[in-house]
């Protein structure tokens, strides 16, 4: 249940609203935007008489949600969120490009990516340290050294890090990471969910391979009922039965998203398509759809990388990239 308030209403009678309804254990999602005050009831609102509520000279009107997400329903929360992190910003108006290779292997291939990445203009280094695989042969990241050389990238560059994390059993080697990747496989993973709705980190969570705008929507929906507001959607491309490319991006995810939610949407589009010379096409796909960022996978030496060679750009393509978003975004020639 969404209630409106009227514009400059008293302060006191707000604040005595807010304390009857919390008084009947109803939990209150508060937001003020530019012209727009309201409460978002969330609980047992059975209990509440909305005709009473109507009736108060204070409010504007009180409308009933039927989705299942309330708190990331851009009808609780009209303005759009944006994502703060370090010196970068996603969302609400803010574009930021997450970039680097799918899995970190060296010092020397990390440290040299970031750095590349940054002169490029990317806002946020990726790197794999656990990764995980399909097949148990293949190579599963350097775990906790590799959470180690991403802190040394970030030192050298004071680039933000983006890393994935694949089970609760290893958050608190995440300490210092500044945004948790929360992976398509473990999109409804509820307890890790719930978990990282506790603290106080950026979540980056992935659209699941088969899974609905509405689940992924009821994912983040854990998160941030858990404390957490600061979730950043990711469509990275759904499993269908075209097998050309690995995934098939939906690009009508990003404005349907956009729509049902006011948290900010990115896409991967290396995930998307797995073929490098798809990437930079489907890059500028979502900036013209309106995403709130990319992410993409580049690596110094493709055919040697260690995973996912396949679909990651080279730097002097992700530098062509970069130019084409600044472009698109308006801002050729300026840093983004």
């Amino acid at each position: 249940m969404i209630v409106i308030l009227k514009q400059n209403a008293p302060k006191q009678k707000v604040e005595d609203l807010l304390g009857q309804l919390k008084g009947k254990g109803i939990g209150i999602h508060f937001s003020e935007g530019a012209h727009t005050t309201l409460f978002g009831l969330v609980g047992d609102v059975s209990k509440i008489d909305q005709e009473a509520l109507e009736a108060l000279d204070i409010v504007e009107a009180v409308k009933r949600v039927s989705e299942p997400y309330k708190l990331v329903n851009r009808k609780f929360h009209p303005e759009d969120t944006a994502v703060q992190v370090g010196g970068g910003k996603i969302g609400g108006g803010s574009f930021g490009v997450i970039a680097g290779p799918c899995s970190v292997e060296s010092p020397e291939q990390i440290i040299g990516a970031a750095k590349r990445m940054k002169e490029a203009g990317a806002k946020f280094l990726r790197g794999g340290a656990f990764k995980p695989r399909t097949s148990p042969y293949a190579f599963r990241g350097l775990k906790a050294e590799g959470i180690e050389l991403l802190l040394e990238a970030k030192r050298e560059t004071g680039l933000p890090i983006v890393t994935e994390l694949t089970s609760l059993r290893y958050i608190d080697l995440y300490s210092e990471v500044d945004v948790i990747q929360v992976g398509a496989r473990n999109m409804q993973n509820f307890e890790m969910l719930s978990e990282l709705g506790h603290c106080d980190k950026p979540i980056l969570l992935k659209r699941g391979l088969s899974s609905t705008m509405e689940e992924l929507l009821m994912s983040a929906e854990y998160i941030v009922s858990g404390g957490n507001p600061n979730v950043i959607l990711c469509e990275r491309g759904i499993r269908t039965f075209e097998t050309a490319t690995r995934n098939t991006l939906d690009i009508s995810a990003i404005p349907l998203l956009k729509q049902k939610s006011h948290l900010p949407v990115i896409v991967d589009p290396s995930h998307a398509s797995g073929i490098a010379a798809l990437v930079p096409v489907l890059a500028k796909t979502a900036v013209v759809a309106g995403a709130d960022g990319l992410m993409v996978e580049v690596h110094p030496n493709p055919p040697a990388a260690l995973c996912d060679g396949a679909q990651s750009i080279t730097p002097d393509t992700f530098d062509q990239v970069m130019e084409d978003v600044r472009t698109l975004c308006g801002l050729e020639g300026k840093a983004l």
